[in-house]
């Protein structure tokens, strides 16, 4: 019998346009596939707990799918590099695929991996099932990064889109030894899924996680969501999102896949036009993100701008903990944080507006939202999280400027006018007139008892009033600002 070949699930949880597995399946040789729970190998951020839940849901998806296809998954656990050494000596494998990961520690080990397989005579072959291009290849012309963001989608544009693959319809499954299914873990051994207490009950009121999954939520967007989608996509009160960041992040479906469905059904509706471009830029957007992660493996750690390494960050706890409960007084806040916690998830325009409030109106370092949202999110994505975290804080490249203060009053009147999201997640507020949702403290007493509510007792007053805290916000970006302006005038006498 030949030797088998071994196919490495790792985010790439689907059957359609999987290239790793889609190679395996041409080699014609009998297919092994498996999943490593790696939380020990250096430097490897241990996932979320809102992010272990999807997983969870996600492999168990994944096996099912390769079962149908007379297939399985084995799932193990420990550090990559030593599993996968042993399933190469006991199955006598001729080749591994896999599709690349682009986190530097991520990276280290799938080279560590390669090499130590290449000595022994074992093919190692990996693809990009994650992004449209590389991070590598989408260059100016002086054959560097781009660091804006608008010439970068520009110079994605003029490449081809490749079509995405099929999924297989069955696998030549090879034969596990005994002595790799000794080791071999059930899902409920990995302990993804809260158990006491269970705080993911809503959660699954929200999501169905899986490819099947995915794909039934890319169809039902194009017939429903696409028209009107970049009005739509800034209103938190309607579904004017795809909600596929979750799938994307897990990859229970491609960007290829999204991509030229959307062009698809452009080509048969031109009305779509904007729509259709509006989205297709917010996948370059994501694109754009893991082009930073790869240039800038600290971009979840450190500031790339070197002016904040000394920014006067505040350390007041209580207001902190304000912010995550959804405390903060400020309704627009509250009904973001307060989805996130029951949801998984935050409308995109209110994660803005919620970043924006930690950073500049609490002066709490943007590093601990972003852990915070990497706890909580089911999207939790080491690209998309810490970029955007840096790009509201004005740290990063092509980062919004730190002057650039939301309003969180203004922001929800604009975007959520007559408070439909803010009921729907700050339920005390529900019966406030839409006049005062945003700014429950300047409704009337006879209003606000006529709604139930009791200020500073059923509902918080501001922790922080808006206009002194931007102000001192940018009063302490300013005298940043001087401090280095005198230093680098100083280093130059």
């Amino acid at each position: 019998m030949a030797a088998p070949v071994l196919v490495w699930f790792r985010d790439d949880h689907r059957l359609a346009d999987n290239p790793a597995l889609a190679a395996a399946v041409a080699s014609g040789a009998p297919i092994l596939c498996f999943f490593i729970f790696d939380e020990i190998s250096e430097g490897f951020r241990p996932l979320g707990g809102a992010a272990r839940w999807w997983l969870h849901g996600s492999i168990e998806a994944l096996d099912e799918s390769l079962k149908r296809l007379g297939s399985k998954l084995i799932l193990l656990q420990g550090a990559a590099e030593s599993v996968i050494e042993r399933i190469a000596s006991e199955t006598g494998a001729s080749a591994i695929f896999w599709n690349r990961r682009y986190t530097a520690e991520e990276i280290a080990v799938d080279s560590a991996i390669k090499k130590s397989l290449t000595v022994r005579g074992i093919k190692a072959h990996s693809f990009n099932g994650r992004l449209l291009n590389e991070p590598w290849e989408i260059t100016n012309q002086s054959g560097k990064p781009f660091q804006v963001f608008t010439p970068y989608s520009r110079a994605v544009g003029q490449r081809p889109v490749a079509a995405p693959l099929p999924a297989p319809q069955n696998l030549e499954s090879g034969n596990w030894p005994s002595s790799i299914l000794d080791e071999a873990l059930s899902l409920a051994e990995l302990h993804l899924e809260p158990v006491r207490p269970d705080w993911a009950g809503g959660f699954r009121n929200h999501w169905q996680r899986g490819e099947s999954a995915a794909l039934e939520r890319l169809a039902d967007f194009l017939d429903g969501g696409l028209k009107g989608y970049a009005e739509n996509r800034d209103i938190p009160g309607v579904e004017g999102t795809t909600r596929l960041s979750p799938h994307l992040r897990f990859g229970e479906i491609g960007p290829r896949q999204i991509w030229h469905a959307i062009a698809h059904r452009r080509s048969h509706e031109p009305g779509l036009g904007r729509d259709a471009e509006k989205l297709l830029s917010e996948v370059v957007w994501r694109e754009f993100a893991y082009q930073l992660l790869y240039q800038y493996p600290d971009l979840s750690r450190a500031s790339h701008s070197r002016r904040f390494a000394h920014f006067p960050w505040s350390e007041d706890e209580k207001a902190f903990e304000a912010w995550q409960k959804g405390l903060t007084g400020y309704p627009m806040v509250d009904a973001g944080m307060r989805q996130l916690w029951r949801t998984g998830w935050m409308h995109n325009r209110v994660r803005m507006i919620v970043a924006s409030f930690l950073i500049k109106h609490l002066l709490i370092d943007w590093r601990r939202g972003e852990a915070w949202f990497w706890d909580t999110l089911v999207d939790a994505d080491p690209a998309n999280n810490a970029f955007g975290w840096q790009w509201v804080a004005g740290s990063g490249p092509d980062s919004a400027p730190f002057h650039r203060i939301f309003n969180p009053v203004t922001q929800g009147e604009k975007f959520d006018p007559q408070g439909n999201y803010v009921k729907a997640f700050v339920p005390e507020l529900a019966n406030l007139p839409s006049a005062f949702i945003h700014k429950p403290w300047e409704a009337p007493p006879l209003v606000l008892r006529s709604a139930g509510i009791t200020l500073g007792r059923t509902y918080p007053l501001p922790i922080v009033p808006h206009g002194p805290a931007r102000e001192r916000a940018l009063e302490a970006f300013r005298r940043l600002r001087d401090e280095q302006l005198q230093q680098s005038s100083a280093e130059r006498d």
